[in-house]
């Protein structure tokens, strides 16, 4: 594989969409051949949800959307890989531009709003893919879907991916589809996974298997609204929370260029906000519900923190445009030690 410091300024000098999607076509034509010269790194198996990560670090869902280079990030070393977020019909997201570069925070603001091929395409491409690893479906609702119908989006996209997943993620928490977040209130979320729930029973008994359904939720949270949270996800018997998903805020970085831009702001200025969150719910699932951190992760160091935290797996993204795929295998390293 190309030195990624070599790559970077390259990719940099673009538009960082037309970057991400040159990306995600080289490693979708590598496929496994993507790793070549990656050095690798072994990790430690964990058992989260039921499942077997032959390491606890995985790809965040957002780089690969549509579940077009599968194969090229599993050679990377991850220990999973996160797909999506996809909706029930395809939908183009947000104007252009929607995706901001904050290089002198490590950070990026993108305000995509869930642009996909829709859930049937993504099942297709999960099909051709050879990847035999544990894969995460991440599912949203259509932007033109009234928010007081989004659990029928919800249910229709569980129902198309269940089959082809390892685990699927509920998405209520990007800041860039209008009022999805009002899904993390108390009433919302309890008729929402009380919906999910009796769905994934009906299809585990129609498949023949159980796939986990995991919950992601927003950095902005106060501290009694992760409270309720946290008692809805004990209550239904979640598999899984991610946390967090990108956050509103801008007190980092509103000094620098597109820093006020609209939308979610992940790297960096992240981590704080999204390890502070992880224990919270720690402390109130007491080990309960499994955690996957997610957020700011940008050092191994880093990926430790989120562990000491009190989440049992980690994801990367935004850490993976400015480090590499060199950070994979030191967080993998890190969390060796931490072992």
């Amino acid at each position: 594989m190309f030195p990624y410091g070599l790559l970077r300024p390259a990719l940099f000098a673009l538009d960082p969409e037309t970057a991400h999607d040159l990306t995600i076509s080289a490693l979708a034509k590598a496929g496994p051949l993507a790793g070549i010269g990656c050095c690798r790194a072994e990790g430690r198996e964990v058992e989260v949800m039921g499942l077997k990560f032959p390491n606890p670090v995985g790809l965040a869902a957002g780089l690969d959307k549509n579940g077009e280079a599968i194969d090229g990030f599993a050679a990377l070393g991850f220990g999973f890989i996160e797909i999506g977020t996809v909706t029930p019909r395809p939908q183009p997201g947000n104007p252009r531009p929607r995706l901001f570069r904050l290089p002198e925070a490590e950070a990026i603001i993108n305000r995509m709003g869930f642009n996909n091929a829709g859930a049937h395409q993504l099942v297709e491409n999960v099909k051709r893919a050879s990847y035999k690893g544990i894969l995460g479906i991440n599912i949203g609702k259509n932007a033109d879907t009234p928010i007081e119908r989004a659990s029928e989006d919800y249910l229709a996209c569980l129902s198309v991916v269940y089959a082809h997943a390892s685990y699927v993620t509920v998405n209520i928490s990007s800041p860039n589809t209008k009022n999805l977040r009002e899904l993390q209130g108390a009433d919302a979320l309890d008729l929402l996974l009380s919906l999910l729930k009796k769905r994934q029973d009906e299809l585990s008994q129609i498949h023949g298997r159980y796939v986990p359904i995991a919950l992601k939720i927003a950095p902005d949270l106060e501290t009694e609204q992760i409270t309720a949270i946290s008692d809805l996800l004990r209550r239904h018997h979640m598999d899984a929370v991610i946390a967090t998903n990108t956050t509103l805020a801008r007190d980092k970085v509103a000094q620098l260029k597109h820093g006020n831009e609209t939308g979610g702001l992940s790297g960096a200025p992240l981590r704080e906000k999204s390890t502070a969150v992880i224990g919270e719910l720690a402390r109130h699932l007491q080990n309960e519900v499994p955690i996957i951190g997610v957020g700011g992760i940008l050092s191994g160091a880093d990926a430790q923190e989120k562990i000491s935290a009190g989440a049992k797996l980690v994801q990367v993204y935004t850490g993976l445009i400015y480090r590499g795929p060199g950070l994979v295998r030191e967080c993998i390293q890190a969390l060796n030690q931490e072992a």
